[in-house]
């Protein structure tokens, strides 16, 4: 009896440590790690919320680029960090979702060794090409592309990156061939497009609207469900011909597995005040990222979803990388 009244004493000091740890928390510097190299959409997104987080906390955000194989490296930094609320990682579907799909030796798995807390943007992707190229359409590219099969180079941010899947659907549904050009983000893609150095892209807005208003770029069709503010001019692929393009990207926050919840709690509600202010949802609007809010358990919900859906897809397309 004396044993068992220790450890209910044990237990409720543990529990009493815990709360007091998360009402202390954040006490120092949070780092929010970022898969791809700075200039990128996911970077971009990642130091709008990270300056109003800053704000929010009065701890300083740090934004850590730990890059390479489509966003791995990072993901697998912050699932093997300490579980105490201090390191994140900003991800997107692609090292989330379509990685698992396609890698068959992948260093974490999603669901067991990171926690959700919440999704914190969407955005639907843009298809672009450099102005060189004579297409002023989706249909104009599908055309070009069946004239010169196997003749245009189309970049993405990486091997397995969701602008990848989404070029890889667009050679399947139009049944078309172009050649695949990974490179190591969005943002060195981007500068790839811009150069010549490859015929177009997929991307999010965040690193192609400056582009595409400087003309540097010319925007063909978005896959958003419908026709964005932003570019009201320009169609979605379903108008131009494809419905089955119709697809949106998301960000959002996740840390290592064995994070407290109450910590997650209190990291989710400084996002949520975050992207709440009213200059913070302008700067993510006009970059192309609508904010969004979710609890833990509806983003952990979203993964689960998406990644039985990327696995469909990808083997739908005989996408695997060894």
């Amino acid at each position: 009896m004396k044993n068992f009244i220790r450890l209910l004493m044990l237990l409720a000091a543990a529990n009493l440590c815990q709360m007091a740890f998360a009402q202390s928390y954040p006490s120092r510097p949070l780092r929010v790690v970022v898969g791809s190299p700075a200039g990128g959409p996911v970077d971009i997104v990642g130091r709008i919320i990270a300056a109003k987080l800053t704000e929010v906390t009065g701890q300083q955000v740090i934004i850590d680029n730990r890059v390479g194989a489509n966003a791995i490296i990072g993901t697998d930094y912050v699932a093997k960090s300490a579980p105490d609320g201090y390191t994140m990682i900003l991800a997107t579907a692609g090292s989330i979702a379509i990685s698992p799909a396609i890698y068959p030796k992948m260093p974490y798995d999603t669901m067991r060794d990171l926690a959700p807390v919440m999704q914190v943007t969407t955005t639907p992707e843009i298809l672009v090409a450099h102005p060189s190229l004579p297409v002023k359409s989706i249909k104009d590219l599908v055309a070009l592309a069946h004239a010169k099969p196997g003749q245009l180079n189309f970049a993405s941010g990486g091997n397995g990156s969701v602008p990848h899947m989404m070029l890889e659907l667009l050679k399947s549904v139009a049944k078309i061939d172009m050649a695949h050009i990974p490179y190591s983000g969005g943002g060195p893609a981007a500068a790839a497009v811009v150069a010549g150095q490859v015929h177009g892209m997929f991307a999010g807005p965040p690193v192609l609207l400056p582009y595409i208003r400087a003309g540097r770029m010319r925007a063909l069709g978005m896959t958003a469900p419908q026709r964005s503010p932003l570019m009201p001019e320009l169609p979605t692929l379903a108008e131009g011909g494809y419905p089955g393009m119709n697809m949106v990207d998301w960000y959002g926050l996740l840390v290592p597995f064995a994070t407290p919840p109450d910590i997650i709690a209190r990291l989710r509600d400084h996002v949520v005040k975050a992207l709440a202010d009213p200059v913070t949802r302008d700067k993510l609007l006009a970059a192309g990222a609508a904010p969004t809010s979710s609890t833990p358990a509806q983003f952990g919900e979203q993964l689960r979803d998406d990644l039985a859906r990327w696995a469909k897809l990808t083997q739908s397309v005989k996408i695997r990388i060894d």
